[in-house]
């Protein structure tokens, strides 16, 4: 070989090099200029340590992080307010508990806002809660120490405790923008992923959790609608946000909904390959069967999954039953719900009862129209292998869509009549 070609290669190759340096510091100089990419802490591990009249909660998190943290009463909860952390620790964490603690779990609430909730074994008091920096190769470390009170202390402690702060509602403001944004007259839908953050909903056997499949199942929804043209919609939740039963009901009515849909995801404890399929529920303060009230219930108990029962929603919201309903509200539910099981039929497998009623919190706006479906079951194998499906979702989607042209074309229809 030449000199020259030896020169020639040395040449490429130094150019090469040097490309690929220039490549790594233009990435490099990317990941520094991305806030997001600094300023979300990793939570790695948490574990326990004392004894029944004193007990430590440690967090490891890869940087510094400001928190609140703060007591509720009925059950015993210590709840620590943060910016959003990703959490990556060990399978399993949180479920045992120790000392004062029974258990604790961890999620993001909100945008840009994460939460660990403690269950506590009776009455507590937040002795000292700080973060130590990171030091020596070790993690920074976010530590609660609690210690045993009486009931009387506590409530007392309670009272007298800084309030947390209110986090703000990018979705509830998002839907006001909605509203906001013009003269728009074409009708509101309101969708709604169930669970999310914190609350997970029903989880199947392989691990697919239902906060993900009707997560992507509503946006799928929200697509094919808004391709339309027909609809404005809105979404109580486009992320993996816990979003409380009573902020999703004001979100639609801030709105102005002309249509409210709940999507979910049903399991069940005994293995019945003869229960499966969609079911869609309107709302009555008595269900019509045994499992229609045992699904409200646990559906309904989603506000206190992320620690905090903030019982802010309107006396009018919260305490509303179905014989306050609006009578031109529960006629219009009632016949979207029989149009969609009749759309359905040609796409989906339906359960043996595909319609029912039940005291769900999110169907209880007055002046909404609202259903919630189930999809199906994620306790059962075949369900759950068509809800992960694309093909299974396109075709159910888009006999939703069938659904709800044809329901707001029958009623302006009949409005002049």
């Amino acid at each position: 070989m030449t000199q020259f070609c030896v020169r020639v290669i040395l040449s490429a190759i130094l150019g090469l090099v040097s490309a690929a340096g220039a490549l790594a510091a233009e990435r490099s100089a990317t990941r520094a200029a991305d806030p997001a990419a600094q300023m979300v802490a990793t939570a790695s591990d948490a574990r326990l340590g004392g004894d029944e009249h004193r007990t430590r909660f440690i967090v490891d998190l890869s940087s510094h992080v400001e928190f609140f943290a703060f007591t509720l009463a009925d059950p015993y909860r210590v709840v620590i307010d943060m910016p959003q952390v990703a959490f990556r620790m060990p399978a399993k964490t949180g479920q045992a508990g120790r000392g004062l603690v029974k258990a604790f779990r961890y999620g993001l609430v909100m945008p840009g806002g994460s939460r660990i909730v403690i269950d506590a074994a009776g009455p507590v008091r937040i002795d000292k809660a700080f973060v130590l920096e990171p030091v020596d190769g070790q993690p920074a470390r976010l530590v609660v120490d609690l210690v045993s009170v009486d009931r009387e202390t506590f409530l007392r402690n309670l009272a007298s405790q800084q309030k947390p702060p209110k986090p703000s509602s990018a979705h509830a403001q998002a839907a006001q923008d909605a509203t906001d944004a013009s003269n728009d007259m074409r009708p509101v839908v309101v969708i709604d992923p169930g669970h999310g953050g914190l609350d997970a909903g029903t989880t199947a056997p392989g691990g697919e959790m239902e906060k993900a499949i009707v997560l992507d199942f509503a946006s799928l929804l929200k697509e094919r609608l808004e391709r339309t043209e027909k609809f404005r919609v809105v979404m109580t939740r486009s992320d993996d946000s816990f979003i409380p039963l009573g902020e999703r009901v004001r979100i639609a009515r801030n709105a102005k909904a002309a249509l409210f849909i709940s999507i979910h995801a049903d399991a069940i404890a005994r293995r019945d390959a003869d229960t499966r399929g969609a079911t869609v529920y309107t709302l009555s303060d008595r269900a019509t069967d045994a499992e229609a009230a045992r699904l409200a219930d646990s559906e309904n108990k989603a506000d206190a999954i992320a620690g905090v029962d903030l019982s802010v929603e309107p006396d009018e919201i919260a305490d509303i039953l179905i014989d306050l309903a609006q009578r031109e509200t529960k006629t219009f539910s009632g016949r979207f719900a029989r149009t969609l099981v009749k759309e359905l039929k040609s796409a989906a497998r339906l359960h043996k009862r595909p319609m029912r009623s039940a005291g769900f919190k999110v169907l209880k706006a007055p002046d909404v129209p609202s259903v919630l479906l189930e999809l199906g079951y994620v306790s059962s194998e075949h369900d759950l292998k068509l809800m992960m499906s694309d093909a299974w979702r396109n075709k159910v989607v888009d006999s939703m869509v069938q659904a709800v042209s044809t329901v707001f074309s029958t009623k302006v229809a009949g409005a002049g009549n």
